[in-house]
């Protein structure tokens, strides 16, 4: 008895690792981020996913009852299919839970499944060694042996246990195994089991859903450990300052004419909103609180910004500069410490939820599900942004279309097959199904080969034409390309701000001259090019290949080749060349002077 127990313990307990190992894969590949920023809110992914994880169970246990009928085994054939059913189903419920609970606890897949099927087999084991000896000794106290069945592993081998017991005595004598009238019986445990499997049922969700609010860190964003209570929402609600058009000299006084120029127009649109605006942002603060004596780390300082429709606004910076946390809260991954943002005249702070419904977001990362194709994604995502029938179906195929998924059945095709250049296009494709009027596009561009690259250009450049979009580069010629205004972002705020025009105008007013010698000319470059311009500075400089900034109001194009042409005569030029101020000498200019 107590080997075939054991056996079915180890059986019905092998989905437990199926369930856990799902949930903490979509938090390890930040899936579940990925469905929040389209519009999953937590309440339905919670419940599509319990009832999709409940329905492969059942499926599974179905399985195993009818396989254990049909071989004509006591223990299913001689006790009532009723208590059976209820016992299965709630285990079953129990398991699922008990799973989520775990889940919350977890970011590494290959952790959760070593400590699923440690639990797994572990339980059939301590259930043999420790637990059945003492279900068998009358004289351990009953209330002990409750607490020891609340670990669900030997609430199941308990139950199992009872079940084989009443199914093994009525076989000896030719009567009928456990029946409902049987669970009042004292010497029968099946009853407790039962209650204490249907407590802890919803106990464990219950106790599963505040982890993930409180502890669980896969958003960025923890709540309150207090945040159901209405004083602590609340509360909440104060800690963001309102906005404010005190003077503000102490924090912008460092900032450029036309940093300040956005933050006036910003101020004006808050008083007298312009429903051509998409995107605005006041004042936006993101500050860390310092660990072990560190002071606080301010990551994003007092940002403004208004985003009209139509534009896509670049954003430029150095690694560390705060443009993912500005996109994080933008998108309620993370929660701002102070200031006001706007998204379609919705506010980020309390109306989350409807933004997201009009918010696309394609992530530095490819976050998508291995085994489902590129239809499928659009899809899935199509739905959660409201698309349905036949709307739903020619946005997908259109998606496909414009970003060459479509010929020879690449659509089809599950997305872990896909090379790295499509896994990019599905991603923007992602983000730019369902008509949203605000897109979040962190290098969209990254890993494509130059023909994909202009394509995928194209449809971005094709799309901003009724919608805003944010996007982060590294890219110059991507940022040149796409976008309509450039803001420099350096140490957690905008260092400048304007069209690319403008920038080239304010910061470019000299020529970049670039020679290669042997190293050992690269004093004689210097003193040629400090006699063309006394002025000009040195901006690159490795292994024989030097960079020079000339100052448009001393250097003439004339002198310069003919400097060029009398350095030939005295050492070998590998070669050289001049070049108006590009985008990337805007960056580089701006990015370290600020810092």
């Amino acid at each position: 008895v107590v080997v075939v127990v054991v056996f079915f313990t180890w059986v019905i307990l092998q989905i437990f690792p199926v369930v856990l190992s799902s949930l903490v894969y979509e938090r390890q590949q930040k899936l579940r981020i990925m469905m929040k920023m389209h519009g999953l809110g937590d309440g339905a992914y919670w419940v599509t996913s319990y009832i999709y994880f409940l329905a492969i169970s059942l499926i599974y246990m179905s399985c195993y009852f009818v396989f254990g009928v049909l071989t004509g085994l006591t223990i299913f054939n001689l006790n009532s299919y009723g208590v059976q059913c209820i016992f299965y189903f709630v285990f079953t419920n129990l398991q699922i839970s008990f799973a989520f609970l775990l889940a919350a606890l977890f970011a590494n897949l290959k952790t959760a499944s070593v400590v699923a099927y440690t639990i797994v087999f572990g339980t059939g084991i301590m259930a043999f060694l420790l637990f059945q000896p003492l279900v068998n000794d009358a004289s351990f106290p009953r209330g002990w042996l409750i607490v020891l069945e609340l670990y669900p592993g030997f609430s199941l081998y308990r139950g199992l246990y009872e079940l084989s017991k009443f199914a093994q005595g009525a076989f000896k004598i030719g009567t009928y195994g456990m029946y409902w009238e049987y669970l009042s019986s004292s010497s029968n445990g099946m009853r407790e089991v039962l209650i204490i499997m249907s407590v802890e049922w919803v106990v464990f969700l219950i106790a599963a859903y505040y982890l993930d609010q409180v502890i669980s860190s896969e958003t960025g964003n923890r709540r309150s450990p207090l945040f159901f209570l209405p004083s602590s929402q609340k509360k909440h609600l104060a800690s963001f300052q309102k906005p404010s058009f005190q003077s503000q000299e102490s924090s912008v006084q460092m900032e450029d004419n036309d940093v300040l120029r956005e933050r006036e127009k910003v101020e004006q649109l808050l008083n007298q909103p312009h429903p051509n605006y998409s995107a605005i942002c006041y004042n936006l603060k993101k500050m860390y609180p310092g660990k072990d004596g560190n002071p606080n780390k301010v990551a994003v300082k007092e940002l403004s910004l208004a985003l009209p429709c139509g534009e896509c606004f670049g954003m430029l910076g150095p690694n560390g500069a705060g443009k993912t946390t500005f996109i994080s809260m933008m998108t309620g991954l993370l929660e701002p410490s102070s200031g006001a943002a706007y998204i379609e005249g919705l506010d980020l702070r309390t109306q989350m939820n409807e933004i997201y419904g009009s918010m696309g977001v394609c992530p530095q990362h490819d976050l998508l599900w291995e085994t489902l194709t590129g239809r499928e994604h659009l899809l899935f995502y199509g739905r959660l942004k409201n698309l349905k029938g036949s709307a739903l179906s020619q946005a997908v195929k259109e998606s496909l279309k414009s970003f060459n998924l479509f010929q020879g059945g690449v659509g089809d095709k599950a997305a872990g097959k896909y090379s790295g250049g499509m896994k990019r296009r599905l991603s923007v494709a992602i983000s730019l199904i369902g008509d949203p009027k605000v897109i979040y596009m962190d290098e969209p561009s990254t890993g494509l080969d130059p023909a994909s690259r202009k394509m995928l250009w194209d449809v971005v450049k094709c799309a901003k034409q009724d919608r805003a979009i944010i996007l982060t580069a590294h890219s110059m010629d991507e940022a040149e390309y796409l976008c309509d205004r450039i803001g420099i972002f350096v140490d957690g705020n905008f260092q400048c701000l304007g069209t690319i025009d403008e920038l080239k105008a304010r910061y470019g007013g000299s020529y970049m001259f670039t020679m290669t010698t042997s190293p050992e000319h690269e004093r004689d470059v210097e003193v040629l090019v400090k006699h063309l311009s006394p002025h000009a500075k040195k901006t690159y400089h490795l292994y024989g290949t030097q960079k020079f900034e000339l100052p448009k109001d001393e250097a003439k194009i004339f002198d310069v080749f003919l400097t060029v042409k009398l350095a030939k005569q005295k050492f070998t030029v590998q070669s050289w060349g001049l070049a108006d101020t590009s985008l990337e000498d805007v960056f580089i200019k701006v990015a370290t002077e600020a810092q």
